[in-house]
């Protein structure tokens, strides 16, 4: 059965949908068979792939409405090896229009419990907010919740209030729900702050936290203009050594062995 993984933080910048392109274009690489899930009304893990968003006809919109046929808007790029459920621009009415349906906020869990076996990773992206999305991704989480954490100061902030609604869908609505690891990003080598930000960070979530660091890196912010991961854009980048050292950490500790004759070959 796969794992799902939902990135969630309610501050925007923070990496998130960086992390969900290139943490499962390497999870690819390394031959899982991985599906992304765009939650986010942006639509920027759709369009950080080369898609047209403004061309989607359907994606995780009709997840979230009911529909039993959403799986025909599953794209698959073979050259990055990942499916992704897309975001459209009908999307972004979803929670106005969800408010007063019953189950809402297990939409999503419902909608994909038959992918779970197509797939060895889902990953959701979620948008920058707490609200009915995000809590759809959060019950949807079945093996946990994935947060990446700017490494700087104002990241911190917004920490207490996520863990506060973790706290509360673990206690309302899906009590097995568990904070997977903490992904630090944009750590800046050239600053004392990036390294006090990560040692709070390793205080408060101690060995949830991951050893592999994303460092800020302009090769990282670019590739999503050119519709390509950082593996594709520029794999010998730092950017492309973190996330691969991410997949690796992850996939290792989710009990996959990995091919010795790939590590560092990305």
């Amino acid at each position: 059965m796969g794992l799902v993984y939902t990135l969630a933080n309610q501050k925007g910048g923070v990496g998130k949908t960086t992390t969900v392109i290139n943490l499962g274009s390497y999870l690819a690489y390394y031959g899982k068979r991985v599906l992304l899930i765009d939650l986010d009304p942006q639509a920027n893990a759709t369009s950080s792939l080369g898609i047209d968003k403004s061309r989607i006809r359907g994606g995780t919109y009709e997840a979230l409405s009911g529909s039993s046929n959403f799986t025909q808007y599953i794209l698959h790029n073979p050259r990055f090896k990942i499916s992704i459920l897309p975001s459209s621009l009908a999307l972004a009415g979803a929670e106005v229009e969800l408010v007063n349906e019953l189950a809402r906020e297990t939409r999503l869990k419902t909608a994909i419990q038959n992918l779970i076996e197509r797939y060895d990773y889902i990953l959701i992206d979620c948008p920058p907010s707490l609200g009915l999305l995000t809590l759809n991704g959060l019950v949807a989480a079945k093996d946990g919740v994935l947060i990446p954490v700017q490494c700087e100061y104002l990241a911190l902030e917004g920490l207490g209030q996520l863990t506060q609604t973790i706290s509360r869908v673990q206690s309302a609505l899906y009590k097995d729900l568990i904070i997977r690891g903490v992904i630090l990003t944009m750590f800046d080598t050239r600053t004392n702050l990036s390294n006090d930000v990560v040692e709070e960070v390793k205080q408060h979530f101690q060995e949830k936290v991951f050893n592999s660091i994303i460092p800020r890196s302009i090769r990282l912010a670019e590739a999503p203009s050119y519709g390509l991961p950082i593996s594709e854009y520029d794999p010998k980048s730092s950017g492309a050594q973190a996330y691969q050292s991410l997949a690796i950490e992850i996939l290792k500790s989710d009990g996959f062995a990995i091919p010795k004759s790939t590590i560092g070959d990305g």
